[in-house]
């Protein structure tokens, strides 16, 4: 596995330098077996989310392979905890593990634990202790907290006990991954193709595939709040096969792509001409097996499509390969006259709208914050089912990145909007850039300028539709 080191000046850091937490984190990727990638560390003098936003960047790029971000705490990845949460679960959705250096904050593979347990030191030092020394008095005794897995119901002593249907469906699916070689998306399909159903009466997907495949309840052990009670309730797979099956995931991970969340150079500017709702970004792949030759062959797709039908079904299917759309949209860029771009107006209202909408987002941030906090607080008390919480949570994560990204950008434009001059310079650039440089630019190199030039992308039936900011 690959490492990268992310670092911070602060008080979290105990007076330790950034020269400190460097050598740290290699000696640590070198006790773990890790291969060091690159790092990235704030210093106390600059943009305290420099560093992170290039961390993210990179997280983005679909040629990173598998990584973990190691950083000395959960304390290092914020000051305020719910930030510090945030960014967790926002690492964790690029496709990329969290790992923490500081023996107290060991998290043993589970980074939301560890962040939950930083947002209780942070609350009220009585009710802190008392909910904690209460969850943890259960948990050593493997008590259940929470909703049990799909395979288990909480019996008379609050002890995880078997479900004889869906222990059934559990060893299927371990004897399916292991011993007839299917995958993960082919196991959902079968499963699917039986007429079998989650607990919730659902269809079988990828992710709960795995979270089985992954849970270390099916030996009998109960993990929860950074302990490890083994032989708490009777086992639905053996050591052996868990230990197999774990040796194989971690071989396709380390052989073939993560599954991970990539880049579309459109996104947040795609809106859907039928009912004005945002396109969102989808990838999918597809692998078969050739008739001629029995090779095994793969493919990727990534589109835009109206999520109001991906959520609601509210919408027909509208949906346009990205490459295509992608493509008209450069087509349409180098059409423009750059004296189209030479809008005239008043100069301080258009500063002042760019003030406003800076604030507008700074409050939205507030918004997901309280709600993030209130996220933490069920993860802490285990109100909620464990797959419904890092559901919540990440999508949490992911808007309130968005709206950092819309933030910074609302930011620079109230600094750099002088006056009418300055946006006809910076937007004549912007357009010289994309249509002379396209092939040579990144995702985020493109993203900037386009952002710059392009308020709207409306897609139609057989219409794109290049709308320019004002």
């Amino acid at each position: 596995m690959r490492a990268v080191g992310y670092f911070r000046e602060t008080p979290a850091a105990k007076g330790e330098t950034i020269g400190r937490q460097n050598r740290r984190f290699l000696d640590f990727c070198e006790a773990q077996g890790y291969e060091v990638a690159t790092t990235f560390a704030e210093e106390a003098k600059g943009n305290s989310d420099a560093a992170f936003a290039q961390l993210i960047d990179y997280l983005k790029k679909p040629e990173k392979g598998f990584i973990t971000v190691v950083a000395p705490s959960p304390q290092a990845l914020a000051d305020d905890s719910v930030v510090a949460a945030a960014r967790c679960m926002q690492i964790e959705r690029l496709g990329a593990s969290v790992n923490f250096m500081d023996g107290d904050n060991a998290n043993n593979g589970d980074a939301l634990g560890a962040m939950v347990d930083n947002w209780s030191a942070g609350r009220d030092d009585a009710t802190r202790e008392k909910m904690r020394a209460a969850l943890r008095s259960k948990a050593v005794r493997g008590e259940v907290l929470g909703r049990p897995p799909y395979g288990y119901h909480v019996g008379p002593r609050n002890r995880l006990e078997p479900v004889e249907d869906e222990a059934l469906v559990v060893r299927y699916i371990y004897r399916l991954y292991l011993h007839e070689g299917l995958g993960i998306r082919l196991i959902a399909r079968r499963l699917n193709e039986e007429g079998l159903r989650t607990r919730r009466n659902r269809p079988w997907s990828m992710v709960s595939i795995r979270d089985i495949l992954r849970n270390r309840a099916y030996l009998g052990t109960y993990q929860r709040l950074g302990m490890i009670v083994p032989g708490t309730h009777p086992a639905l797979v053996s050591p052996d096969d868990f230990r197999r099956v774990q040796e194989r995931l971690e071989d396709r991970r380390t052989n073939y792509s993560p599954r991970v969340v990539s880049g579309f150079l459109l996104s947040g500017l795609v809106v859907c001409s039928s009912c004005n709702n945002r396109m969102i970004g989808v990838s999918r792949r597809q692998s078969w097996t050739r008739r001629s030759d029995g090779s095994e062959q793969n493919a990727s797709y990534r589109y835009y499509q109206c999520e109001s039908r991906t959520n609601q079904g509210i919408c027909g299917y509208n949906t346009q390969r990205a490459d295509e759309l992608e493509t008209e949209v450069r087509r349409q860029l180098s059409e423009i006259d750059p004296r189209q771009l030479a809008t005239a107006g008043d100069d301080a209202a258009v500063i002042a709208q760019w003030q406003a909408e800076s604030r507008r987002l700074k409050d939205r941030l507030q918004q997901i914050d309280r709600r993030l906090s209130k996220f933490l607080e069920a993860a802490a008390g285990e109100k909620k089912s464990g797959d419904r919480l890092r559901a919540e949570g990440m999508q949490l994560a992911e808007e309130r990145l968005r709206v950092e990204e819309e933030q910074r950008d609302a930011d620079w434009r109230a600094e750099h909007y002088a006056s009418a001059a300055e946006r006809r310079r910076t937007r004549n650039a912007a357009l010289d850039m994309l249509v002379s440089r396209w092939e040579d630019l990144d995702l985020s190199e493109r993203q900037q300028p386009l952002r710059e030039l392009v308020d709207q992308v409306r897609v139609g039936a057989g219409e794109v539709q290049l709308v320019l900011r004002p």
